[in-house]
């Protein structure tokens, strides 16, 4: 499978994934041919050769020569990319990240994905970045992404449309929710909410110690000097040589059996919050004959103090027992799928080199309780339109 690996040295932005891309081969030249499909008008794309802490890499600047004086709804984003000539694929790799953008700023806004409309989401150069990337990934015939943790600033205040936001942004950690990250000291703005919203729409998650075979890779730069640290995205384009992934984990447990019942639900969430892959009880009988509870989370070894850190503040256990595991699982991402519902997200996992989609439990509540129909219902109906519908351009996004 040949797969895009971006390690995000210093966080990621559009501007600095197209300049990985450029670095790692694709054509300047081909990019602008495609995006000239999109029909718009009013921008140019220019690239340098720089070097970052001594590092060769691409910079690519989207200069805007004609910016219209009017915002854009997602509606209308749709119609640029749909009303256009460009493949297929690389429509609804754009539509996705826009969607993911959009739900994003609703979620902050306390608004409607209808009613949201875009500020610099909806700008040319924010056009550009999107669209540049799904055609990207197209021409170097990506079939998934992955990723290292993301990179995020930590202090400062961005400037934005709405005026002075709090870095890391709003957006970006809406966007950002159940991805693993870094916090930085850094007071900059590292990951930008196109850049999230790549990372959210099109990874299938982060991956470490897979055996792949790097075949080209390319430094994108970021314009502001970072101290120590190069502003760097790096970009792999590898074959991966493994039908899964595979990660050493630990378990995390204790026995418990002084505690309220009702505090359980609420520390599993605060397991998950934290990073854990899992977390689960298990009705144990302890000395005495005393009913307990085996309260477990299953995690990376790397976020084992965080995992440590929940179990001591929000239960009242004295100690932790902590084995190590292996991990194995099928390689995963995320689509949208048009259905009788309305747009639905749905899991692909990879199993045998074939695509099996899953419905996600959060967007069947989520549909249930928009047409308050059961949701058990909303299950059926939504597996019978996969079974029914093969993957095809008129189902998916």
């Amino acid at each position: 499978m040949r797969i895009a690996y971006l390690d995000t040295i210093s966080g990621i932005s559009g501007d600095m994934t197209l300049g990985a891309f450029i670095a790692a081969g694709v054509s300047i030249e081909n990019l602008k041919s495609e995006l000239q499909k999109l029909g718009l008008s009013g921008f140019e794309l220019r690239t340098e050769a720089v070097t970052r802490k001594g590092i060769a890499a691409i910079k690519l600047t989207v200069e805007i020569t004609d910016q219209p004086k009017y915002h854009r709804h997602l509606k209308d984003i749709h119609q640029i990319i749909g009303g256009s000539s460009l493949n297929q694929k690389v429509k609804e790799n754009a539509k996705k990240i826009f969607y993911e953008l959009v739900v994003a700023e609703a979620s902050v806004h306390n608004s409607t994905i209808e009613k949201i409309h875009f500020h610099e989401v909806g700008a040319l150069d924010a056009i550009v970045d999107i669209v540049g990337t799904a055609i990207c990934l197209d021409l170097l015939h990506i079939e998934r992404i992955y990723s290292s943790p993301i990179k995020l600033g930590s202090s400062g205040f961005a400037n934005t449309e709405h005026g002075k936001m709090p870095i890391p942004t709003p957006a970006t950690v809406e966007l950002l929710k159940d991805y693993p990250i870094v916090l930085t000291d850094i007071p900059f703005e590292l990951t930008t909410p196109t850049g999230a919203a790549i990372i959210k729409a099109l990874s299938g998650g982060i991956i470490t110690f897979e055996k792949m075979k790097v075949q080209k890779i390319g430094y994108g730069a970021g314009s502001r000097d970072m101290g120590e640290i190069p502003n760097l995205l790096r970009l792999f384009v590898a074959e991966l040589l493994l039908g899964s992934s595979e990660e050493d984990s630990v378990i995390v447990e204790t026995n418990i059996d002084d505690m309220n019942p009702e505090i359980y639900p609420y520390v599993i969430e605060k397991l998950l919050e934290a990073g854990a892959h899992d977390a689960y009880l298990i009705p144990i009988i302890m000395k005495k004959g005393r009913p307990g509870i085996l309260l477990s989370a299953l995690t990376s070894k790397s976020n084992l103090n965080n995992i440590a850190e929940v179990f001591f503040k929000q239960t009242t256990t004295l100690g932790l027992r902590i084995k190590e595991v292996g991990r194995k699982k099928l390689l995963r991402s995320s689509k949208l799928l048009c259905t009788s519902l309305g747009e639905v997200k749905v899991k692909v996992v990879i199993d045998g080199g074939r695509e099996r989609i899953v419905p996600e439990f959060e967007e069947c509540k989520r549909i249930a309780n928009h047409f308050n129909i059961p949701l058990i219902e909303v299950y059926k109906i939504i597996e019978k339109e996969i079974a029914g519908k093969p993957e095809s351009p008129e189902m998916m996004y």
